[in-house]
């Protein structure tokens, strides 16, 4: 698996105008709606829609969806803005931005475990980092996880020389010893560990799940939300129908993942262990029970402390999760 969380200008040119050059707006097709919904080519960005699309659920549904890869969250909330998406899917270090009221999230999704702070060897704790290089593509999971770790020791990246790199470059970094460490991610790190198989990891997602968990989740745009309802509830509908799939048929979903973004199984079987695969009873039963509204405060409290929330939202502000469990309630 490639998880790769951020995009170049010139990518994400080209993204929207794939995007766009394939929008239909919401047209109708006779009872059928037109959707574009972005992804990221991984296991948690894909595997419901591979599965939507092998179980023919969008055409059980009614829906006609254009489906465009991204590499990052941030740029499908800027497409969602600008309407050349209905839909799109984040992780959980562009949770601020719907947060931030510019999207709603509409579908919890999984637990990301994949995130880790490491450091080349005889680098051994967080506070060994101070000074020294430590690369993070900005403004995704990678650089939520450091930043809880500076927090934790009692640091700040002004502690530390934050160098900002694509997934890539950071693979590449890592291997040759350009930085000191970096806040990234499995399946990634497996590949820089093979150049440096003595990779030291200081941090990692599970080490903060007493005040911060790691959701990913599926965004639509505001006025799809307030103004396209027989569209987001016939979305909704797939996608916990997908859910449902995937928590008892995971074999069968990397398989379909792997095809769906042309990757070796292998690789995205790596990627679906680093994952928390939630059942669709479970997102019910957590998100009645508000389990998933304290997952989301404690993100909120953690992008007020990082700045990128200039005050505190309610869950409620922008996760709709009464859409989410009533979806599908009224089809025949």
């Amino acid at each position: 698996m490639n998880i790769t969380r951020t995009l170049g200008a010139a990518a994400a040119a080209a993204a929207l105008a794939l995007s766009a050059a394939a929008c239909g707006g919401d047209a109708d097709d006779g009872d059928t709606i037109e959707v574009q919904f972005g992804y990221i080519p991984d296991f948690n960005g894909t595997s419901l829609l591979a599965i939507a699309e092998d179980q023919g659920l969008w055409e059980e549904h009614g829906l006609d969806v254009t489906a465009s890869s991204f590499t990052n969250g941030p740029l499908q909330i800027q497409a969602l803005g600008t309407g050349d998406l209905d839909f799109g899917y984040i992780g959980p270090g562009a949770f601020w931005l719907p947060a931030s009221g510019q999207a709603q999230i509409v579908a919890m999704n999984t637990l990301g475990q994949a995130d880790r702070v490491v450091a080349q060897p005889g680098i051994e704790t967080i506070e060994d980092l101070r000074g020294r290089q430590v690369a993070v593509p900005e403004g995704t999971s990678g650089d939520m996880i450091l930043t809880l770790a500076l927090q934790e020791a009692g640091m700040t990246k002004e502690d530390i020389e934050v160098v900002p790199m694509e997934p890539s470059a950071i693979v590449t970094a890592l291997s040759s010893g350009q930085v000191d460490g970096a806040g990234f991610w499995y399946p990634a790190l497996a590949t820089v560990q093979e150049q440096v198989p003595d990779l030291v990891e200081i941090a990692r997602n599970s080490d903060f799940e007493d005040t911060v968990a790691f959701p990913t989740a599926f965004v639509a745009g505001n006025d799809v939300v307030s103004g396209e309802e027989e569209k987001v509830d016939r979305v909704l509908s797939v996608l916990r129908e997908a859910i449902d799939y995937r928590a008892e048929n995971m074999d069968e979903t990397i398989e379909l993942t792997a095809e769906f973004n042309d990757l070796d199984p292998a690789d995205v079987e790596t990627d679906a262990g680093n994952v928390q695969v939630l059942s669709l009873d479970e997102i019910d039963r957590l998100t009645e029970d508000g389990t998933v509204d304290m997952w989301l405060s404690g993100m909120v409290d953690y992008f007020v402390g990082s700045g990128q929330l200039p005050e505190a939202t309610e869950p409620g502000e922008f996760y709709t999760a009464d859409l989410f469990l009533s979806a599908g309630e009224g089809a025949e």
